[in-house]
């Protein structure tokens, strides 16, 4: 087995705690914190002209969390603690999720507070504070770690079938494209919000010479066989996220409604086919673990050969060389000179 490498760094977005204040309830003129600090049916609201930041988060290698050296929010280093749950609802019955995360300073004081919203916050909106979770803080951010296909997505099977994914069970075998056919672990379904974090990404039939519409989860990796680098990542191979290649026409946030989304584990961290794409498989970190079953967590342990070695760790491409309205068209043309 290779050496154990740290997982990639997540980015997400989130707001300072100074920018989401309580205008009314026991904490009026607060600014959201600690679970022990805040008390439900508080009304919060967003200062106005706030802007989320790019918070980059690293698993260290004792599975805790940091922030990474790229971040456009806190201390590079800094230990990242998550601390809890919240539930809000708007005026008109709507909720939104969120999760506190506080940045620890080396004398493990709070440096700073951060919130990530599952959905957009708005300013001169009353979000009434509703719920209150220490427990699945790490639940639901695992919950937007994974990568996830949607229902209606064909998977390339060991036949050459191509099977909606939602038909598929434990134990079925899959093509992949590294190591030939396996077998699939476990299967987890979900229906969410397609709001904020948890919206889809739709590519359109065609875009990177897949068969039919793909629509996977915003941080969904790609692999990308380039016979020319017209990007100029420097190798051939590559992992591009989803979100990465937006450009409002052939690849678009699915924003609205519901969406069912399927995460599919095979003992190791696969490359297989959807739509005829080459896409990851979910990969186990401390960030998805928590979304597992307590008995298949535990069977697993925390050393996970095929997961924990990292074996595609390189191939990412960072988001700035992909910052272009063409970088779809030009990684489709790449892949078939």
């Amino acid at each position: 087995m290779r050496p154990i490498r740290p997982a990639p760094p997540q980015s997400v977005p989130v707001y300072r705690a100074t920018h989401l204040v309580a205008t009314d309830g026991a904490n009026m003129g607060d600014a959201i914190s600690f679970a022990s600090e805040l008390l439900l049916d508080d009304v919060y609201e967003l200062t106005y002209g706030s802007k989320p930041q790019r918070l980059s988060m690293l698993t260290t290698a004792t599975q805790s969390f940091e922030v990474a050296p790229d971040t456009e929010a806190g201390t590079a280093g800094a230990r990242l603690h998550l601390d809890c749950a919240l539930t809000f609802m708007t005026p008109d019955g709507q909720t939104t999720d969120a999760i506190v995360l506080v940045e620890v300073d080396e004398s493990n004081h709070a440096a700073e507070i951060y919130i990530l919203p599952f959905s957009a916050l708005s300013s001169q909106v009353e979000y009434r504070l509703v719920g209150i979770d220490t427990v699945t803080a790490h639940k639901k951010f695992a919950q937007v770690a994974c990568v996830s296909f949607t229902r209606g997505t064909h998977i390339t099977m060991a036949s050459g079938e191509q099977r909606p994914i939602e038909e598929l069970q434990v134990g079925d075998r899959v093509l992949t494209r590294d190591d030939g056919i396996k077998s699939v672990r476990w299967i987890s379904q979900s229906t969410v919000r397609a709001v904020g974090e948890f919206a889809p990404i739709f590519i359109a039939a065609g875009t990177l010479n897949n068969t039919n519409d793909l629509i996977v989860s915003p941080d969904h990796r790609l692999f990308i066989y380039q016979r020319e680098d017209s990007i100029g990542a420097g190798r051939s191979e590559l992992l591009v996220k989803a979100r990465h290649l937006v450009n409002g026409y052939s690849v678009r946030v699915q924003d609205g409604g519901f969406v069912d989304y399927f995460q599919l584990l095979f003992d190791g961290h696969q490359i297989i086919y959807a739509e005829g794409i080459a896409a990851e498989s979910m990969l186990v970190d401390s960030r998805t673990k928590a979304v597992l079953p307590q008995e298949l967590s535990d069977a697993l342990g925390d050393l996970i050969p095929g997961h924990t070695d990292r074996r595609h760790d390189g191939l990412d491409v960072s988001e700035p060389l992909l910052n272009r309205p063409d970088a779809a068209e030009l990684l489709r043309k790449a892949s078939m000179r």
